[in-house]
């Protein structure tokens, strides 16, 4: 395997924004095989799998760091999604169960309409704290954060969520 660098990178344009727009959880497995052409997911190969969709609106955030190791010959990527839920209900009390329980793949949609795919091979862990503030004005809510272990960083997503997925939206 080559490991030379291929390309370089001019200074971008002052045309892109931050923050995250909504999220989709996939069960574990249910997007098959994917296709993927220069390091970007362009479909998958099943048949509409669920996906559930939650709108997300200030402080959450994804990052991830790439780690290389001379000694041990590897390289990694560690992809965070931090996730803040306004207000509690017995529903998603539920529904954040079973995330803890299970090891989603989530697509990760930035204010770009740039889609990313974290935990696409080993899926993502999550951890999650409900709490109310002491306040009348304090938050009540979550904050999950998943964590992921890659072979590098998120891939982006270029099919249509829409189309290739069958999404529920929370109501």
């Amino acid at each position: 395997m080559a490991c030379n660098i291929t390309a370089g990178r001019l200074e971008g344009c002052k045309d892109s924004v931050g923050g995250l727009n909504a999220i989709y959880f996939v069960n574990f497995g249910d997007m098959g095989a994917l296709s993927i052409t220069d390091e970007t997911i362009t479909g998958i190969a099943a048949t509409t799998p669920d996906a559930f969709k939650y709108d997300l609106r200030g402080t959450s955030n994804f990052e991830q760091s790439l780690t290389s190791s001379r000694e041990n010959g590897t390289t990694f990527a560690e992809q965070t999604l931090t996730v803040s839920l306004k207000k509690q209900d017995a529903t998603t009390h539920k529904e954040v169960k079973l995330l803890a329980y299970g090891r989603p793949h989530v697509l990760i949609e930035d204010n770009n309409g740039v889609v990313w795919v974290m935990g696409e091979e080993f899926g993502s862990e999550m951890n999650a704290t409900a709490s109310t503030g002491a306040a009348l004005g304090d938050k009540s809510g979550y904050e999950l954060t998943f964590a992921a272990m890659e072979k590098g960083f998120a891939k982006q997503y270029t099919g249509d969520i829409d189309t290739d997925f069958s999404v529920t939206v929370g109501v």
